[in-house]
């Protein structure tokens, strides 16, 4: 599960420390516990990888993610639920598997190429529309 947290026209994301896609930027979040619920999750991951306390909103998509090897055999399979969350407006420090914190616009997403996950930039562009109501 991930945290979507949009503050003046940037999204939140976190240089991710683990696999999958160690080094790269994505969007707050990691595993549930058991018996976690997902408004619980989200806030947990959003606090340990950045220090922002918040309020979650609810799920605003969810999406297959599939990591595939060199050779294209799968890896393994994770299904993301990437919840909306109102953040509180310190700021934000990278902890636990965060290396860095960073907040991009939409043209920042446009020119990272690599630097971010396929699905983080097709998320933030989605989350960063014009005229896309964050409410």
């Amino acid at each position: 599960m991930a945290a979507a947290v949009v503050r003046d026209g940037r999204v939140l994301l976190v240089r991710r420390r683990h696999p999958p896609h160690a080094g790269r930027l994505a969007l707050p979040g990691g595993k549930v516990a058991f018996g976690e619920p997902l408004d619980d999750a989200v806030l947990r991951e959003l606090r340990e990888e950045t220090g922002l306390a918040g309020v979650s909103r609810g799920p605003l998509t969810a999406l297959d993610i599939l990591d595939r090897g060199e050779d294209g055999a799968l890896r393994s399979h994770y299904v993301l639920v990437v919840m909306r969350v109102d953040a509180d407006e310190g700021e934000a420090v990278a902890g636990d598997d965060a290396v860095s914190v960073h907040w991009l616009g939409r043209h920042d997403l446009a020119v990272a190429g690599g630097d971010v996950t396929d699905t983080t930039r097709a998320l933030g562009r989605w989350l960063l529309a014009p005229g896309e109501a964050w409410t």
